[in-house]
């Protein structure tokens, strides 16, 4: 799909940074910034459906973020619940498929139930793919995966010639994005320069592309610069 600045990726993936930050400014508390950024999140749904993107994976709650403080926790779960209760709706309404990446199993057992929900709820939706990571981190998806991997042979469902001739596009069924295109374009906010753990074999090939404007400020146009910096971008893959 196209529009008039050239070719939209089919995936972009979102680090959403600088929400405390961005209250912070405001002399207002981190949780603040949470609630705001929680709405540029609505936003950019539609505006990337809009633009053309077909899949959109946003790092929401990471496993590093446990160590946050437990009010700020608190706050985020709070926030998870009231978009998880309005979600079923909105994404009906916006045609829209949510699916959570990462390790739920460790959140309450409420959020666990409205997760499967929504998904069940949005599975046949033809819109907008809209992943979001929840309890996720790079590492520690890839060892859930070869943990899956070691189990299947356990149990005599993977034999050991399988597994040796086992390709790349074999192993991408082990992790949580299965079935979901690999992101084209990374776009981190707040001026941080590194992926922080986030989707690091879905992200090899991936064009990077690092702004200072925080989470809750990011918009359409800010979107649209990202897609631009994509487009001038000469890939060649490890060719010449």
């Amino acid at each position: 799909m196209k529009d008039e600045g050239g070719r939209v990726p089919q995936h972009v993936a979102i680090i959403m940074d600088g929400n405390g930050r961005w209250a912070k400014k405001r002399m207002m508390p981190r949780t603040y910034g949470h609630a705001q950024g929680s709405r540029t999140v609505e936003r950019i749904c539609e505006d990337a459906y809009r633009l053309g993107v077909r899949y959109l994976t946003v790092y929401a709650f990471s496993t590093e973020n446990w160590k946050r403080p437990p009010e700020e926790i608190e706050t985020l779960m709070d926030l998870l619940r009231d978009y998880m209760k309005d979600c079923i709706k909105t994404s009906k309404k916006n045609n829209m498929r949510v699916r959570i990446i990462g390790d739920i199993s460790r959140l309450d057992a409420d959020l666990q139930e409205s997760i499967r929900a929504l998904e069940e709820a949005s599975r046949n939706n033809t819109g907008l793919n809209f992943q979001v990571a929840l309890n996720y981190g790079g590492r520690d998806e890839l060892l859930r995966a070869a943990k899956r991997l070691a189990g299947q042979c356990l149990r005599g469902e993977l034999t050991a010639g399988a597994l040796a001739d086992m390709q790349e596009k074999d192993f991408e069924n082990y992790l949580d994005t299965r079935g979901i295109p690999e992101p084209e374009l990374l776009i981190r906010t707040s001026g941080e320069m590194r992926l922080s753990n986030f989707m690091p074999w879905q992200l090899a090939y991936a064009e990077l592309y690092f702004t200072d404007v925080l989470w809750p400020d990011f918009n359409k146009k800010e979107l649209q610069k990202a897609i631009d910096y994509y487009n001038k971008r000469d890939r060649r893959f490890g060719g010449i």
